[in-house]
C-alpha cells in the first residue's frame, strides 16, 4: 500500500522535532554528538519523517531531512482533518488522533503538532499516552497518518461503488 514519492515533485517545507545531544567519555575527555528527529511535508497530504545522526548539530539536521525525503508518504486528508479516529503504539508512545470540525485548529502538542502541520491537517484532536519520548511519539504519529485509508481506496480495493461502500 505504501507507494514511493519522488521528493522533486513537492515544495517541502522542514522542520525540527527535537535535538539530542550524546556525550561519550573518552581518555581525552567527553565527545559530543547529536541526533535530530526531521519531519518534512508540503503541507497537502504529503509528509516524511527521519533521524539523522552526526558530530555537528547542522550535519544532523541535514541527514535528518535527507532521511525524511526518502520515507515520503501520502496521508488520506478529508476536509482538513483525518477522516476517521486513529490510534497508534511505537515502543513506550502511545498516540489517539480523532477528526474535528471545521475552525478547531491543530489541538496537540510537541512532535504530534509538527507531524500534522507537516502533513497539512489543519483540524484535529489528538491525546498522547504512555512515553513522552519525542522519537516514540513523532513515529507512532507518523505510523498512525500513514496507516490511514480513504474512502476511495478502500472501495477500490474492495471491488465495489462509494455508495455501496457508505450505504451498505
Amino acid at each position: 500500500m505504501v507507494e514511493r514519492i519522488n521528493p522533486g515533485e513537492f515544495d517541502l517545507k522542514e522542520k525540527v522535532i527535537h535535538i539530542n545531544r550524546v556525550a561519550k567519555v573518552l581518555k581525552g575527555g567527553r565527545r559530543f554528538s547529536f541526533n535530530a528527529i526531521v519531519v518534512v511535508g508540503d503541507g497537502n497530504g504529503v509528509v516524511g519523517l527521519g533521524l539523522g545522526k552526526a558530530n555537528e548539530v547542522i550535519n544532523a539536521i541535514a541527514k535528518g531531512t535527507e532521511q525524511a525525503k526518502k520515507n515520503l508518504t501520502k496521508v488520506s486528508i478529508l476536509n482538513g482533518t483525518i477522516p476517521y479516529p486513529v490510534k497508534s503504539k511505537y515502543g513506550a508512545g502511545y498516540v489517539i488522533m480523532q477528526p474535528a470540525s471545521p475552525g478547531t485548529g491543530v489541538i496537540a502538542g510537541g512532535p504530534i503538532r509538527a507531524v500534522c502541520e507537516a502533513a497539512g491537517i489543519t483540524d484535529i484532536l489528538t491525546k498522547s499516552n504512555g512515553s513522552s519520548n519525542p522519537h516514540n511519539v513523532s513515529k507512532a504519529t507518523f505510523n498512525a497518518l500513514k496507516n490511514l485509508v480513504s474512502a476511495e481506496s478502500a472501495a477500490k480495493k474492495r471491488g465495489i461503488s462509494l455508495s455501496k461502500l457508505f450505504h451498505g
